[in-house]
């Protein structure tokens, strides 16, 4: 028999890690309840037609397909192979898939308010905390299932709107100790600006998925990849000076309005950045830079566009993004209702957390306090005393079975739980307890009457 293991790219979460998930959860939801955002849930599976087509050509590759039932059913075997035959081409085939595990939150959170528009009050404004599914290639940071963390808000126009997700953004990381991350933007109006100087806006697409690797290719990749998607010579130089746009954050407006700010759309970008680069100033400390080379290579993006960036010391890079989409619900039938959201990468934060030694210690502790056993009238005792205190919110157990005090010790310390309460046949005969803090291994005596309102320190 083989050994049990897991699907590459997924893993098993132990309570320490749970709890340390729950705090990031939990600072998170927070803040958006902070921000009036209601909690929504949508299906771990969607139609395929709903995902298809709505995360560009690399996002595509990564959806996972579900298969249908019945398929090795004699009757259906000939029909399922010549389905798949259709899906290695790169065609969809109801009779092999019907259904796909979701991508992200945006897309069913878009046929969410497609299919329930005329219940909805707007703006609508949620937040999604839920798994999502991606069959990439499993490295640091990067996993096949994975939680995000979204907020969105549909039917506004305003970018004020914008300047609510920075500032979730700064209250989030600021929370959890981050102080030093960085928020990215800039505007898909000014990459469709580009795309125009490019010789017209059909290479919009081409443009921002091999813009989107300036990262993980480097620049001449970049420009390498725009020539093999038709791109000309002068066209890539073109690009090439969008690159290269630096310096501070007035320095880049000034340069960005040179390149593209004759043209409508660029105008019109520019106009938002500053907009929202001015009113994030009302949040003193926000760490907000424009950066036009940031592109975020999904389709539905129409305007403002983030990227969070964990602190520098940490090689991690993205844990979260987002912008403007203002017609997302039309590809499903429901036109002209404008939104705009972002997500945080709950996993890679966690493994930012984890190596700057974030997560409080109090975060780590499961049990505040075990009761000792020490026999049948004893554990009477025991019992009731332990019920008062969780009456009180205190999180206690009774060890298990009456053994030596050595090995509840061992249970204890192994549990990181601080307080042991011990109740023997003499404490039983004068009605108190004993009360030991195993941090500091101070331990007093006070009458069982007083454990419950006893001044645990945590």
């Amino acid at each position: 028999m083989s050994k049990p293991s897991l699907p590459q790219g997924t893993r098993d979460f132990g309570p320490e890690t749970v709890r340390k998930r729950q705090y990031i959860f939990n600072s998170i939801r927070q803040v958006f309840e902070l921000y009036g955002f209601q909690p929504l849930e949508t299906p771990a599976m969607e139609n395929m037609e709903t995902l298809m087509g709505k995360y560009g050509e690399e996002g595509d590759k990564l959806i996972f397909k579900i298969l249908n039932n019945g398929l090795s059913d004699p009757k259906n075997i000939d029909k399922a192979k010549l389905a798949f035959e259709n899906v290695l081409q790169g065609k969809n085939d109801k009779d092999l898939t019907e259904r796909a595990l979701k991508y992200d939150l945006t897309i069913p959170f878009a046929r969410y308010v497609a299919m329930n528009h005329g219940q909805l009050t707007f703006p609508f404004k949620r937040y999604q905390i839920q798994p999502v599914w991606r069959a990439d290639r499993p490295q640091k940071g990067r996993y096949r299932e994975f939680y995000q963390c979204d907020a969105d808000v549909v039917g506004s126009n305003s970018l004020i709107n914008e300047v609510e997700l920075v500032h979730i953004y700064h209250t989030v990381f600021t929370r959890l100790g981050m102080k030093a991350y960085e928020l990215k933007i800039n505007s898909r109006k000014i990459l469709t600006a580009l795309a125009e100087l490019c010789g017209g806006s059909d290479k919009m697409i081409d443009i921002t998925i091999a813009i989107d690797k300036l990262d993980k290719i480097g620049l001449e990749k970049v420009k390498a990849e725009l020539s093999e998607r038709g791109l000309t010579h002068e066209q890539v130089q073109v690009i090439e000076k969008y690159l290269s746009i630096d310096g501070d954050n007035p320095s880049r407006l000034s340069r960005i309005r040179e390149l593209v700010g004759h043209l409508e759309s660029g105008k019109k970008g520019i106009e938002e950045i500053e907009y929202v680069m001015n009113a994030a100033g009302w949040m003193a400390g926000v760490n907000l830079n424009i950066d036009f080379t940031l592109a975020r290579g999904l389709n539905y993006y129409t305007g403002i566009i983030f990227e969070a960036k964990a602190p520098a010391e940490v090689k991690m890079g993205s844990i979260g993004g987002g912008g403007r989409y203002d017609d997302l619900t039309g590809l499903f039938g429901v036109p002209g209702v404008p939104g705009v959201g972002i997500s945080f990468g709950v996993d890679r934060i966690y493994d930012v957390l984890e190596e700057m030694q974030l997560f409080p210690a109090a975060v780590q502790t499961g049990t505040q306090v075990l009761f000792f056993n020490l026999g049948d009238a004893e554990t009477r005792a025991a019992f009731t005393a332990m019920q008062s205190l969780r009456g009180h919110g205190l999180r206690c157990e009774l060890y298990h079975e009456p053994v030596k005090f050595d090995k509840q010790f061992k249970y204890a310390e192994k549990k990181n739980i601080p307080y042991v309460v011990i109740i023997g046949a003499r404490e039983l005969e004068t009605g108190s307890a004993i009360i030991k803090d195993l941090r500091s291994g101070k331990q007093e005596t006070t009458s069982l009457a007083s454990v419950a309102s006893y001044p645990f320190q945590w």
